[in-house]
Protein backbone atom coordinates (compact mmCIF):
# COMPACT_ATOMS: atom_id res chain seq x y z
CA UNK A 1 0.00 0.00 0.00
CA UNK A 2 1.39 3.42 -0.81
CA UNK A 3 1.33 6.43 1.36
CA UNK A 4 -1.80 9.01 0.88
CA UNK A 5 -2.48 12.64 1.76
CA UNK A 6 -5.69 13.49 2.95
CA UNK A 7 -7.19 16.91 3.51
CA UNK A 8 -10.28 16.76 5.73
CA UNK A 9 -11.72 20.06 3.12
CA UNK A 10 -11.83 16.93 0.56
CA UNK A 11 -13.18 14.22 2.84
CA UNK A 12 -16.22 13.80 1.87
CA UNK A 13 -18.76 14.49 5.17
CA UNK A 14 -21.34 11.94 5.91
CA UNK A 15 -24.69 13.24 7.98
CA UNK A 16 -25.70 10.23 9.91
CA UNK A 17 -28.49 11.19 11.66
CA UNK A 18 -29.55 14.89 12.45
CA UNK A 19 -27.17 14.95 15.41
CA UNK A 20 -24.24 13.34 14.04
CA UNK A 21 -21.73 14.22 11.30
CA UNK A 22 -18.65 11.82 10.22
CA UNK A 23 -15.21 12.26 8.07
CA UNK A 24 -13.49 9.19 7.29
CA UNK A 25 -9.95 7.94 6.40
CA UNK A 26 -8.96 4.62 6.35
CA UNK A 27 -5.67 2.64 5.87
CA UNK A 28 -5.34 -1.22 5.83
CA UNK A 29 -5.54 -1.63 10.41
CA UNK A 30 -6.55 1.58 11.25
CA UNK A 31 -9.73 4.35 10.64
CA UNK A 32 -9.49 7.64 11.65
CA UNK A 33 -13.25 9.90 11.74
CA UNK A 34 -13.54 13.22 12.22
CA UNK A 35 -16.99 13.33 14.30
CA UNK A 36 -19.30 16.69 14.44
CA UNK A 37 -21.85 16.42 16.79
CA UNK A 38 -24.44 18.31 18.34
CA UNK A 39 -26.01 18.54 21.98
CA UNK A 40 -28.82 15.90 22.06
CA UNK A 41 -26.90 13.37 20.21
CA UNK A 42 -26.85 9.73 22.77
CA UNK A 43 -24.57 7.28 20.54
CA UNK A 44 -26.13 3.85 22.21
CA UNK A 45 -24.61 1.20 24.11
CA UNK A 46 -23.11 -1.28 21.66
CA UNK A 47 -20.09 -2.69 21.68
CA UNK A 48 -17.68 -3.54 18.98
CA UNK A 49 -14.05 -5.74 18.51
CA UNK A 50 -12.53 -2.54 17.53
CA UNK A 51 -9.67 -0.97 19.74
CA UNK A 52 -10.91 2.80 20.07
CA UNK A 53 -8.92 5.85 20.79
CA UNK A 54 -11.37 9.11 21.67
CA UNK A 55 -9.92 12.57 21.39
CA UNK A 56 -12.23 15.80 22.35
CA UNK A 57 -11.02 18.59 20.18
CA UNK A 58 -14.38 21.22 21.36
CA UNK A 59 -17.25 20.65 23.50
CA UNK A 60 -18.06 17.93 26.09
CA UNK A 61 -18.80 13.87 26.05
CA UNK A 62 -19.98 11.78 29.00
CA UNK A 63 -19.21 8.15 28.63
CA UNK A 64 -20.65 5.18 30.45
CA UNK A 65 -18.71 2.26 30.11
CA UNK A 66 -19.47 -1.38 30.98
CA UNK A 67 -22.31 -3.80 30.73
CA UNK A 68 -24.52 -1.68 33.02
CA UNK A 69 -22.75 1.71 32.01
CA UNK A 70 -21.30 1.75 35.36
CA UNK A 71 -18.21 3.78 35.06
CA UNK A 72 -18.91 7.28 33.39
CA UNK A 73 -16.53 9.77 32.34
CA UNK A 74 -17.07 13.41 31.16
CA UNK A 75 -14.56 14.45 28.81
CA UNK A 76 -13.79 18.21 27.29
CA UNK A 77 -11.10 19.06 24.91
CA UNK A 78 -7.08 17.99 24.93
CA UNK A 79 -8.81 14.62 26.56
CA UNK A 80 -8.57 11.33 25.55
CA UNK A 81 -9.97 7.94 26.28
CA UNK A 82 -8.78 4.54 25.09
CA UNK A 83 -11.53 1.87 24.94
CA UNK A 84 -10.36 -1.47 24.55
CA UNK A 85 -12.50 -4.02 22.12
CA UNK A 86 -15.21 -5.73 23.41
CA UNK A 87 -16.24 -3.09 26.51
CA UNK A 88 -20.13 -1.85 26.18
CA UNK A 89 -20.15 1.74 25.96
CA UNK A 90 -22.60 4.45 25.22
CA UNK A 91 -22.06 8.44 25.03
CA UNK A 92 -23.76 11.41 25.19
CA UNK A 93 -23.13 14.82 23.78
CA UNK A 94 -23.34 17.61 26.68
CA UNK A 95 -22.19 20.69 24.37
CA UNK A 96 -21.45 20.85 20.48
CA UNK A 97 -18.44 18.49 20.17
CA UNK A 98 -15.67 17.97 17.33
CA UNK A 99 -13.11 15.02 17.83
CA UNK A 100 -11.28 12.61 16.40
CA UNK A 101 -11.96 8.86 16.74
CA UNK A 102 -9.29 5.91 15.83
CA UNK A 103 -10.40 2.36 15.29
CA UNK A 104 -7.71 -0.82 15.18
CA UNK A 105 -8.78 -2.50 12.62
CA UNK A 106 -11.46 -0.15 10.83
CA UNK A 107 -15.23 -0.62 11.64
CA UNK A 108 -16.92 -2.67 8.43
CA UNK A 109 -20.03 -1.20 10.16
CA UNK A 110 -19.18 2.37 9.37
CA UNK A 111 -17.84 1.85 6.06
CA UNK A 112 -20.70 -0.27 4.64
CA UNK A 113 -23.36 1.32 6.76
CA UNK A 114 -24.52 -1.05 8.75
CA UNK A 115 -24.50 0.73 11.73
CA UNK A 116 -28.29 0.83 12.49
CA UNK A 117 -27.78 1.70 15.99
CA UNK A 118 -26.65 5.10 15.13
CA UNK A 119 -29.00 5.95 12.10
CA UNK A 120 -32.08 5.53 14.52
Amino acid sequence: MDPKNYRWDDVPKEQVNEFFARQLVTGKDVMVARLELKVGCVVPRHEHHNEQVSLVTTGRIRFRLGADGERELTLGPGEVLVIPGGVPHEAEILEDFTGIDIFSPPREDWLSGSDAYLRR
